[in-house]
């Protein structure tokens, strides 16, 4: 497996190739020729069109077959960008992509320098070199989003027709680090106070019990507020790399389930409400019933007055809990299992206590991959909880908010469907934890009887 470089590249066996970059990011794919242009709007790969000949989109994966591209192409440009697309890329974790063969096995990887305000970036290159397909580092950022990269790779993108865009003012440009004028919630109440009975209305609506204004997520929420207000952006991460839920965890609680709204543009309570119902997906946190606490800030940006809201949906940490929400993995996992009839994983509790030991320190210390700061695999710390297995798996992930999309999106991968699937695997172990950049980090691993 090679790490690459800006610029460096590597030779690829013959066949199909998988290429992944996980995250809370949109993931699209160009098809050019020689000339560096798409031969039409077909060759653009991404979320509404997911697939071309030899090219397939399935969440953060693209399956490439590279001889079944259409004729005359030679070059697939893999492009990411935020899920959001209010969000700049420099407030998100850095995007790591990975190449895979077609059996699993990691080919190469490339982790880009951490981009700033670009909006999109294109992350690497697979070209033909004569008979041989090799892959190319690139990491190019671009300030005008998926359009201007289309534009440039020869898309015809139409302006007109377009859907409009969500009620949410687009980044400004960085501001120098100053506090935010304060806002201006009706006397006796804060922005959380003034927005609670419509939340708790519309969690009546959808049949779900009311939550409660809990103090630490409200201070998490006023602080992530005021400094996306001081610096005019939107984002999970402060330019000082403190996120969301850094802050979160500074004020003392704990979360086993957490989402958010980052917003800016409403002026009340009730505005910034009406904007997060507005939507099946946007509108989630707001009626899910495992929701309890609450916390709201609201900040106006100095310099230009616009207004910024950080919502907080939370659900307490109890070790009862996590436990209920590590076998709704296994369970469905074991209903994937069973979809195509293989025998279900029975739960080990030392694969669980090597994947809950991932998880934990995949937040305390900051980082995103298999292998731990000191070099450790996943055998290592399976053999380290005392696991006998002789064959063993795994698979993480991070920012997926519940396990159906977690386990909706390893089944839409190629290599964690594999894992998954695989039939000599025949116990699992589940981790999860809130924090750091994402949010959440879980990890299955998997283990074959010896």
């Amino acid at each position: 497996m090679g790490e690459l470089v800006p610029g460096g590249n590597q030779a690829l066996p013959d066949g199909a190739l998988t290429i992944r970059v996980p995250g809370p990011f949109d993931l699209s794919a160009l098809i050019t020729g020689e000339d560096g242009k798409v031969a039409g709007d077909g060759d653009f790969v991404f979320f509404n069109q997911p697939s071309a000949p030899g090219a397939r989109l399935h969440g953060d994966t693209v399956t490439l077959h590279p001889r079944r591209l259409r004729p005359g192409a030679d070059r697939v440009t893999v492009v990411v960008s935020p899920a959001d697309p209010g969000t700049p890329l420099g407030r998100l974790p850095v995007p790591v992509l990975s190449v895979l063969a077609d059996g699993g096995g990691l080919l190469a990887r490339f982790t880009p320098p951490r981009p700033a305000r670009e909006t999109v970036l294109l992350l690497a290159e697979i070209y033909r070199r004569g008979a041989q397909w090799k892959v190319r580092a690139l990491g190019q950022g671009y300030a005008d989003g998926l359009a201007g990269v289309a534009r440039d790779f020869g898309v015809d993108v139409a302006d007109d027709g377009a859907p409009p865009p969500p009620p949410v003012l687009p980044s400004s440009p960085a501001m120098p680090s100053s506090p935010a004028m304060p806002s201006s919630p009706p006397a006796g109440a804060g922005a959380g106070g003034g927005a609670l009975g419509v939340v708790n209305a519309a969690r009546s609506r959808a049949g779900a019990a009311p939550v409660a204004l809990d103090g630490r997520l409200t201070a998490a929420a006023e602080a992530h507020a005021g400094a996306m207000a001081a610096h005019g952006r939107l984002g999970l991460e402060s330019p000082d790399g403190t996120s969301l839920f850094h802050r979160i965890a500074a004020q003392g609680y704990v979360c086993l389930t957490v989402a958010e709204h980052l917003v800016s543009g409403p002026r009340t309570p009730e505005e910034f409400v009406d904007y997060c119902l507005a939507g099946h997906e946007r509108s989630g946190p707001v009626r899910d019933p495992a929701v309890v606490h609450l916390g709201i800030g609201r900040a106006v940006g100095p310099a230009t007055g616009d207004v910024y809201w950080t919502a907080v949906w939370a659900r307490p940490f109890t070790a009862d809990a996590l436990m209920r929400l590590a076998s709704e993995v296994v369970a469905l996992t074991n209903a994937e299992r069973a979809a195509a009839r293989l025998a279900r994983l029975a739960p080990d509790p030392r694969l669980t206590t090597a994947a809950q030991a991932h998880s934990d320190d995949m937040v305390a210390r900051d980082f995103y991959a298999h292998t731990g700061p000191e070099g450790h695999q996943p055998w290592d710390r399976a053999r380290a909880a005392g696991a006998p297995h002789r064959g063993i798996g795994e698979n993480i992930a991070c920012g997926q908010r519940s396990p159906a999309e977690v386990v909706r999106g390893w089944m839409d991968s190629p290599g964690h469907r594999a894992n998954i699937l695989k039939p000599d695997f025949t116990h699992i172990g589940v981790g999860y934890a809130t924090g750091s950049r994402a949010g959440t980090y879980w990890t299955q691993v998997f283990g074959a009887a010896g």
